[in-house]
């Protein structure tokens, strides 16, 4: 009897995918907003889609796939950006999507399993008791909040709240080890860290409880300028506003705006910049208010002062701002791509005017206002018009030589699309969680090659990838 002829019998009374052609579509996310990932990747799928429908189902799958040394990589709504949940060496795609309830409501916060939707968790928290997430990707609508947890990093409300890794913005997961009998623990405060933006490489998550914060229906502006960094120092300044409750502040240089948001482009000159706004209903007057206070600044749109069948018609603010800035631009030129820059406090302002003249048209701006140790300072999501690696590798480089760290969305790997160093904590962690290695192969550089020189700037390939 084969190897998967022996799983598929260990897995017995499991719903189970073997269509190739639906296994490869559940190998996928988003890696394709990346020239270099595409490339390496496009192949890469998995042989068997397992679909739990409990936490007993989830350990009856990594049992099996324990005792058979099967790799298991964990996927929650594939919406990630660079092969987070891509099944590197092959194995069972364990797909969460049905574990997807909302168990307990409370003032606060929310427990959910790890596939619930995250715009679903909100629904059900406004209705109970007038509640939401403080936090959401902008692929609202479809993301899981498990791999929110395990492959983001913050989003929409990071303006009030930070990341998702800051202390109390989750506040605990349900966790199984992959052993012959896996563990259940329950991790909360400095143990989170143990598997949060880990990408699933050492315990899959099967519970989480989060916070919450009053809900409103938060009000979309576009918010013009003639020049960039005059709406980059309007949003700097609208950041610092403590009176003002806003949940997203993005500016967005142009063309961006008026090429890529096609809906929203009857209200943007093709030579206006924008700054993208969520704010609070009850602080509408004093965000007008700002606004009326910066000669530079003028309102194009505002979603309380149209009809709610033009609303209907347009995408909300979130959806024009995070990745889906750079979604809207492939929709319109498949070419372009984009890299992930922190601006670091209390320079912000001027990091970016140094990017923007450096890199001008070649590398249109777009930042992300975020609250950052405590701070008001930025993220960059900036397009990249496309044309070599080796020129992405010099635009990466002139980015850390003017101190503007990058967060590589061209790489695959944990350490690389992040702080370029081992974390100590998550590899330990998984050497007692995952002794054999076998969750989401691949991702972590630590565990597949510990000697591996961050500084060298050369590519780490998997070894499957490499035999491939």
């Amino acid at each position: 009897m084969s190897v998967l002829e022996q799983l598929k019998a260990g897995l017995n009374g499991l719903q189970i995918e073997d269509n190739p052609q639906i296994v490869k579509q559940k190998s996928r996310d988003f890696f394709w907003y990346s020239p270099v990932l595409k490339k390496q990747l496009d192949e890469v799928t998995g042989d068997l889609v397992v679909t739990p429908k409990s936490e007993a189902e989830v350990i009856q799958v990594l049992k099996t796939c324990y005792e058979l040394d099967v790799p298991v990589t964990t996927r929650g709504a594939g919406t990630g950006n660079y092969g987070q949940a891509m099944p590197l060496a092959g194995g069972v795609i364990l797909n969460l999507a049905e574990m997807n309830r909302v168990k307990e409501i409370r003032q606060g916060s929310v427990v959910v399993e790890p596939g619930a939707i995250i715009s679903k968790i909100d629904e059900e928290c406004r209705a109970h008791s007038g509640q939401e997430l403080r936090l959401h990707p902008s692929t609202y609508r479809t993301a899981t909040i498990g791999g929110f947890i395990a492959g983001g990093s913050g989003g929409v409300g990071s303006i009030n709240w930070g990341g998702l890794r800051d202390l109390g913005n989750v506040i605990r997961l349900r966790v199984l080890t992959m052993e012959a009998e896996p563990q259940v623990l329950e991790l909360t405060g400095e143990d989170l860290q143990k598997v949060m933006h880990a990408y699933g490489t050492n315990g899959v998550i099967t519970e989480v409880e989060m916070p919450l914060t009053a809900a409103y229906d938060w009000v979309d502006v576009l918010v013009g300028f003639d020049a960039f960094m005059d709406g980059v120092e309007f949003a700097d300044a609208l950041g610092n506003q403590d009176g003002l409750l806003l949940k997203e502040i993005a500016p967005i240089a142009a063309p961006v705006p008026h090429e890529y948001f096609l809906r929203h482009q009857k209200f943007i000159r093709k030579d206006q910049s924008v700054v993208v706004c969520m704010v609070a209903p009850f602080a509408m007057d004093a965000f007008a208010t700002f606004v009326s206070r910066n000669r530079t600044a003028s309102i194009l749109y505002r979603s309380d002062t149209v009809s709610e069948e033009v609303r209907k018609g347009l995408p909300p603010a979130y959806e024009l701002a995070w990745n889906h800035t750079t979604l809207r631009g492939l929709r319109v030129d498949p070419s372009i791509t984009y890299l992930q820059v922190l601006y670091p406090y209390p320079d912000q302002v001027e990091k970016v005017r140094t990017m923007v003249n450096l890199l001008g048209e070649e590398v249109p701006a777009h930042l992300e206002y975020v609250r950052f140790d405590g701070k008001i300072t930025c993220f960059g999501l900036p397009i990249v018009r496309y044309t070599s690696e080796e020129r992405l590798n010099e635009i990466i480089r002139l980015h850390e030589d003017n101190g503007c760290p990058i967060f590589n969305p061209h790489r695959y790997t944990l350490e690389e699309g992040g702080m370029k160093q081992t974390d100590e904590v998550q590899l330990a962690f998984k050497k007692l969680a995952d002794p054999k290695g076998l969750l989401n192969p691949g991702k972590m550089i630590a565990w597949e090659d510990p000697s591996y020189d961050y500084s060298s700037n050369k590519l780490f390939l998997f070894p499957g990838l490499q035999a491939g």
